[in-house]
């Protein structure tokens, strides 16, 4: 009798690659990619056979299970998702989901493109030149130049106008946000010493001005993320500052951290600092975010007197920190939008995210609670609960913004984590948050319902699940 079990059984690579089912996978993946997965699944089958695991069915199944691990191979690692996290600048979701206008911005500059030429005069021209008057126009600032994140715009801004000196900071604004960014280790970085003034949760304005001295290079306000001090408080204003700067004849900057070019008021969401209100109140240098509640692409904005930011743009740290192309095709496409105050909320999907009342969130949880409940059957319970979102990024860190979500109780031998786990399996994966032993889907995010279904109805759920 035939024993199945045997390696001899096995057939070879080459006879593998003369099947019609895998030869023809050689078309769409290339040789070499095809005959790398040929021997690992053979080399898998050989674990199994040891085992005493491997039979007539696992030997019919290897031209599925190559196929199989070569589509694993071909997908990319950076994949849209469907962010039901409840935070909606999700940092390691990308942060901010960018407008159509922009979308379409960074395919065409994806092919030859003006991003350093002046298409008027035939000669070199900056890159600078495609958002500077943009942002000058929305901020009120004399010039303004851009780099590749805001850790980045004040390291430069830093190393250019204060190395080997001092720099006076309250020390309740002395922040670590995520990934261990410090204000004093960049601070240290950019080749200056902290000066550390008042306490932590109360700073005067005689705090500053006893620090001031002939090693003091400017003075610095960065503003709080992902933290706020409440109670017996105290703070010097930006116009207490930039008078005080100015009386010592050294600049004023603000570190806005994630920055905003509207007053978020007039669409019912608490107010951010905006740099406008910054450069109005004396600041000469202001800094901010692209990607955080700016709605675009990763960048880090420097605005503020001509002098200062064309030292800055000399700096040949600036180089190393521009950014490409296509993130300035996506940040333009972004600022154009800014000029259209009164259709941002429809038009910039971070603002519209924001914005979306419960009752609208409440109305599509129970639309879907059905058909999701169908699809889970036997793996989950659903229920529609209300929850609180967060705008996320470190922007408005004590702000939570009502919400609704499906509640993903377990049934049977599965869990909350291997539920999470079948969901980030899918095509277009689906990242909840795991709360009280649930999985907890916050539909604020949730734009294209349809997909969403479509994807839960027709994939097995329990395949490849952890």
């Amino acid at each position: 009798m035939n024993d199945i079990t045997h390696r001899s059984n096995l057939p070879s690579v080459d006879r593998l690659l003369r099947d019609p089912t895998v030869s023809a996978m050689i078309e769409e993946h290339g040789r070499p990619a095809v005959t790398d997965a040929v021997r690992e699944v053979l080399a898998s089958a050989r674990g199994k056979m040891a085992e005493g695991a491997f039979g007539e069915a696992d030997l019919a199944a290897l031209p599925r299970l190559i196929a199989e691990r070569l589509e694993r191979s071909a997908r990319p690692s950076l994949r849209r998702v469907f962010n039901l996290t409840g935070t909606v600048l999700h940092t390691n979701l990308g942060r901010a989901p960018l407008p159509r206008e922009a979308i379409e911005a960074m395919t065409s500059a994806a092919a030859a493109c003006s991003v350093e030429f002046d298409l008027e005069t035939g000669k070199r021209g900056d890159r600078d030149d495609h958002v500077a008057p943009l942002i000058c126009r929305l901020t009120g600032a004399e010039a303004a130049t851009v780099v590749n994140n805001n850790a980045a715009a004040v390291l430069l801004l830093l190393d250019t106008l204060a190395a080997g000196r001092e720099v006076p900071v309250s020390r309740g604004e002395l922040i670590e946000i995520g990934g261990s960014f410090r204000i004093p280790d960049i601070m240290t970085r950019a080749g200056c010493t902290l000066r550390e003034v008042g306490t932590t949760n109360r700073t005067h304005l005689r705090d500053f001005a006893g620090a001031i001295g002939p090693e003091t290079a400017l003075l610095m306000k960065v503003h709080a993320s992902n933290f706020a001090i409440e109670g017996f408080t105290a703070a010097v204003s930006d116009r207490e500052l930039a008078n005080l700067a100015r009386e010592h004849r050294i600049p004023y900057v603000v570190d806005l951290g994630s920055g905003q070019l509207v007053d978020l008021r007039r669409f019912g969401l608490p107010h951010e600092p905006t740099p406008q209100e910054a450069i109005a109140a004396g600041a000469d240098l202001v800094t901010f975010s692209g990607d955080k509640l700016l709605g675009g692409p990763q960048a880090g904005v420097i605005a503020g007197r001509a002098d200062l930011v064309e030292r800055i743009r000399k700096n040949p740290m600036k180089r190393a920190m521009r950014i490409d192309k296509v993130t300035i095709a996506a940040l333009a496409a972004v600022l154009r939008l800014y000029l259209d105050p009164e259709r941002l909320p429809e038009r910039l999907p971070t603002l519209r995210l924001l914005t979306r009342p419960k009752a609208e969130i409440v109305a599509q949880a129970r639309r879907l609670h059905e058909r999701v409940a169908k699809c889970l059957k036997g793996l989950a319970s659903v229920e529609v609960i209300e929850c609180m979102s967060q705008i996320g990024s470190g922007s408005l860190p004590v702000d939570l913004l009502p919400s609704a979500a499906l509640a993903l109780r377990p049934e049977g031998e599965a869990s909350a984590e291997r539920l999470a786990g079948m969901l980030r399996a899918l095509p277009v994966p689906v990242v909840g948050r795991i709360k009280e032993g649930r999985l907890l889907l916050d539909l604020r995010c949730m734009e294209d319902e349809e997909e969403f279904l479509e994807q839960l109805s027709v994939v097995p759920l329990g395949k490849g699940a952890a």
